[in-house]
C-alpha cells in the first residue's frame, strides 16, 4: 500500500527517528555505491517559489540514481481547469512519486487521494514536514540527543511552527511557542502533540525562550502576505536578537528555515553569529529528502 508524507504525523515515532538516522548515514557517506532509485522518475510540481526545497529534492533524486521532472502549475493543464483528480491519476501512470509545493493543504490532500504513487508535501500553507525533519536532524547533530531538549519557536504560528510541533511530539522534544495573540499555531496540531510532549503557547518571547536549548524563527509574512503591514506591526516585538538570546541557555543554537528577512524576525548579528546553525539546516534538507524518497519508494 502506498504511503504519503503530507504532514509529520503521517509517520509514527519510530519511522520519523529512523528516517533522521538514515539521513545522517547519507550525510556521512559522500560516495553513493547503491542507487535505489535507478529507473524511478519523480515529478515535482511547484506553485510557489523555492530554493532549498526544489534544489535539495532534485539533487537527492539524482544522487539516488533517479530522474526528476520539474513542473510548474502554469505548464500543466491544471492552469486551464483540469481537475486535481484527473491530473493526479494521469501523472501516477508516468511517475513513481510526486513532490508538490502548493497553497491550501486541501489541494495536496485531494491530489494524494487520487494519486496511486506516493505524494510528498514540499510545503503548503498549513504544513512543512520536510523542513521539520531536517530541523530535528540538526538538533540531534548539535545536541547529541533529543532527551531533555527544549525548543523555543518565536514569531508567526505558521506552517513551519505546525510541523515543528508535530516533529517535537515524535521526538519527545519540549516546545514552547511565542506568538502575538491571534497568531498561534493550529489548535488541532497543538492538542494532538500534547499527548506526546510538552507544548506551551506564550504571548511573551522572553518566557518562551527561558533556558531553551534551541531558538527557532521564521519570516513574519509568508508568501502572499507581503503587504500585510498590520501583521508585521504586531510581530515587531518577536524578533530574535542578542537581547532575547540572553534568556536561553548559554549554548543554545539559533535556527531559521530560510529565506530570512534580515532585520525583521532576526538580526544579522544572530543569523551570522556563532550560535547560528541555519546553513546546517539547509544542507540537511538534501539528506532528509534522500531518506524520505527512499522510504516511500523502496519500502
Amino acid at each position: 500500500m502506498k504511503r504519503d508524507y503530507l504532514r509529520v504525523f503521517d509517520l509514527n515515532r519510530d519511522e520519523f527517528i529512523s528516517l533522521i538516522n538514515r539521513a545522517i548515514e547519507f550525510k556521512s557517506n559522500k560516495e553513493f555505491s547503491k542507487c535505489p532509485l535507478i529507473g524511478k522518475s519523480v515529478g515535482m510540481i511547484f506553485e510557489k517559489p523555492s530554493t532549498r526545497t526544489r534544489v535539495s529534492f532534485e539533487v537527492a533524486v539524482y544522487q539516488l540514481g533517479g530522474h526528476s521532472v520539474c513542473l510548474s502549475s502554469r505548464e500543466l493543464q491544471l492552469s486551464r481547469g483540469e481537475t486535481i483528480r484527473d491530473t493526479a491519476e494521469v501523472l501516477s501512470r508516468y511517475l513513481d512519486c510526486i513532490v508538490i509545493r502548493t497553497f491550501s493543504h486541501s489541494i495536496i490532500e485531494e491530489f494524494a487521494k487520487w494519486s496511486t504513487v506516493p505524494v510528498i508535501n514540499a510545503l503548503t500553507d498549513e504544513h512543512h514536514p520536510c523542513q521539520a525533519m531536517a530541523d530535528m536532524m540538526t538538533i540531534l547533530e548539535k545536541k547529541g540527543s533529543f532527551e531533555g531538549i527544549k525548543l523555543a519557536y518565536v514569531g508567526d504560528g505558521n506552517n513551519v511552527a505546525n510541523s515543528l510541533i508535530e516533529a517535537s511530539a515524535l521526538t519527545g522534544v519540549k516546545i514552547h511557542v511565542a506568538t502575538p495573540e491571534g497568531f498561534e499555531p493550529s489548535e488541532e496540531v497543538v492538542e494532538k502533540a500534547k499527548a506526546y510532549t510538552e507544548v506551551k503557547i506564550f504571548n511573551n518571547p522572553e518566557e518562551a525562550v527561558k533556558m531553551a536549548d534551541a531558538i527557532y524563527t521564521d519570516v513574519w509574512l509568508s508568501m502572499g502576505e507581503e503587504e500585510n503591514i498590520e501583521k508585521k506591526r504586531k510581530l515587531k516585538d518577536f524578533q530574535v536578537n542578542n537581547e532575547l538570546l540572553k534568556h536561553a541557555k548559554p549554548d543554545a543554537i539559533v535556527m531559521h528555515c530560510l529565506p530570512a528577512h534580515r532585520g525583521e524576525e532576526i538580526t544579522d548579528e544572530v543569523l551570522d553569529g556563532p550560535r547560528s546553525v541555519v546553513l546546517e539546516q539547509a544542507e540537511n534538507r538534501l539528506h532528509t529528502s534522500k531518506a524520505i524518497l527512499e522510504f516511500l519508494l523502496i519500502m
